[in-house]
């Protein structure tokens, strides 16, 4: 199985749900043969004796509950999606509701405990006192566990709970794209090496669809055993139609086989955040922007988004933004693959909210607060981006605010948005 197809897959299983519901199936036939075929009895758990003639309704009650619990769950959370992704963003179905553990878990126990109250309704008369005692312990803890799963799905939906788990998956993506921190007095700029035309190009096939990530390891080691150079032509989050040049090979690696190369590319057909460091900043944008707009007018939640952006903005501005040209162990140039620069992070994190939330007092001083602190702390060489931000914020705020004392106002930095200002 080549690399692509390995982990497309593995990123498929993490933001689906049907899955829970097979393992739980395959778990309970286990559990039934184990418990069942091998006649185990350890008489009635204590607590949990079942007379003889209750086992049947007391089965019938536990498989109604399950499938009432089931329902309920899957009502709700198809609620849930259909509101949040009006009211925050659609991007954040796949990167966060449907990769919820508490939730799949909980659906994966509701439908165990369904399938072995069947088991043992169906048996009843050939199945031992442990069995039927331990589905009556599961049922009592399915009720627990559906307790549990209304109040984390209420906690869930709520915006700072969202924005706070994309920009956590945020953090993991850039240390994991920018694994080395940059020191104060290094200054990084990007190396452009001058490249005649390629000896080859190979174009996209397939369907179009959006690189999700690369396998960056094999391509280089792929390109010093041929002694050649190997272009990925599009950055990871791109969309790539067919015919495409997906690589532009030169010196040696032109002899390398296509398929070899497009196993190391996967493509699917949005973009995820384990290897686009950019998405994470995209998904609490657009969460940030549709709170600003006039249909929904929710600056507070426009406020927590900013949160999460002074958060990775921090620490991207504290790491190396490597070098697009990656050379191998003799400093060989080896492998072209291009990443977002520091303009890149900030215009993302910034140019939009301040076209839409200028306006409001809280929007405009909660991202001076965050440019003003991310100035002060951050290296000489990424400032002069953040005060290109000041100057367009200040020049945006004196055409939207006509009286002197509302612009005073909204130029005063706040980490609160309104109320944390010490002035």
């Amino acid at each position: 199985m080549s690399w692509n197809l390995r982990y497309t897959i593995v990123s498929y299983l993490r933001s689906t749900l049907w899955i829970v519901p097979v393992v739980a199936l395959a778990f309970e036939q286990a559990t039934l043969k184990i418990a069942y075929v091998r006649e185990l009895d350890f008489g009635f758990i204590p607590g949990f004796g079942i007379g003889a003639g209750a086992i049947s309704a007391l089965m019938e009650f536990i498989v109604t509950m399950m499938i009432s619990f089931i329902v309920f769950t899957f009502g709700s959370l198809l609620v849930a999606i259909q509101v949040a992704s009006g009211q925050l963003s659609p991007r954040i179905i796949a990167t966060t509701l449907l990769r919820d553990n508490v939730i799949r878990f909980t659906v994966g126990l509701f439908i165990y405990t369904l399938l072995l109250a069947m088991a043992v309704r169906i048996r009843e008369e050939a199945i031992s006192h442990t069995f039927a005692s331990l589905t009556g312990v599961l049922a009592v803890g399915c009720v627990v566990a559906f307790l549990i799963l209304i109040d984390h799905a209420a906690r869930l939906m709520r915006p700072v709970n969202i924005v706070w788990r994309v920009g956590q998956q945020g953090i993991e993506a850039i240390g994991q794209v920018y694994p080395h921190l940059i020191a104060d007095s290094e200054v990084a700029p990007r190396k452009h090496e001058k490249l005649g035309p390629p000896d080859r190009v190979i174009l996209h096939s397939g369907t179009s669809a959006i690189v999700i990530a690369v396998n960056l390891k094999a391509l280089i080691a792929s390109a010093t055993k041929a002694d050649g150079v190997i272009e990925l032509a599009p950055r990871v989050g791109d969309f790539v139609a067919v015919d495409e040049p997906l690589f532009l090979l030169r010196g040696g690696a032109a002899a390398i086989g296509d398929s070899v190369l497009r196993g190391q590319v996967a493509f699917g057909r949005e973009r995820t955040i384990e290897q686009d460091s950019t998405f994470a900043f995209r998904v609490i944008v657009d969460i940030a922007i549709k709170a600003l707009s006039k249909a929904i007018n929710d600056p507070t939640t426009a406020v927590l988004a900013i949160d999460q952006l002074h958060r990775l903005l921090r620490m991207v501005g504290k790491r190396q933004l490597h070098d697009e040209n990656i050379r191998d162990g003799d400093g060989q140039l080896r492998v072209i693959f291009r990443t977002p620069n520091w303009e890149d992070f900030v215009q993302l994190a910034l140019s939009e909210i301040r076209l839409y939330g200028a306006e409001n007092f809280q929007v405009a001083r909660r991202l001076r607060a965050m440019i003003e602190n991310l100035i002060e702390n951050l290296s000489e060489h990424r400032l002069p981006a953040l005060r290109r931000e000041l100057d367009l914020l200040d020049r945006a705020l004196e055409k939207l605010h006509l009286f002197p004392e509302d612009l005073a106002l909204a130029r005063v930095p706040d980490s609160q948005g309104l109320g944390g200002s010490s002035l």
